[in-house]
């Protein structure tokens, strides 16, 4: 899979390297992609999103699904509130 911003669809770009004699030579210009969990409705993807997408929150990350296991003396605080 070419790797492609999720969100903007940035894509590398092509063009040609000049040495100080002038020399052309082809080169390419990547994007800054990122690969990130995003949200996307009810289901969590992962997908390459470039950073400018990113610092202008542009998707939605999706959140950290680690939560503290509930213990014991947790529940029973909760039951006699």
């Amino acid at each position: 899979m070419a790797k492609v911003c999720y969100s903007c669809g940035k894509k590398p770009s092509f063009g040609n390297a000049r040495s100080h004699s002038l020399k052309a030579t082809r080169r390419r210009w990547n994007p800054n992609l990122q690969k990130v969990r995003i949200q996307e409705g009810a289901s969590v993807k992962r997908v390459w999103v470039c950073a400018s997408c990113l610092k202008g929150f542009k998707v939605q990350k999706a959140q950290a699904s680690t939560q503290p296991p509930v213990t014991e003396s947790a529940q029973l605080l909760a039951h006699s509130v």
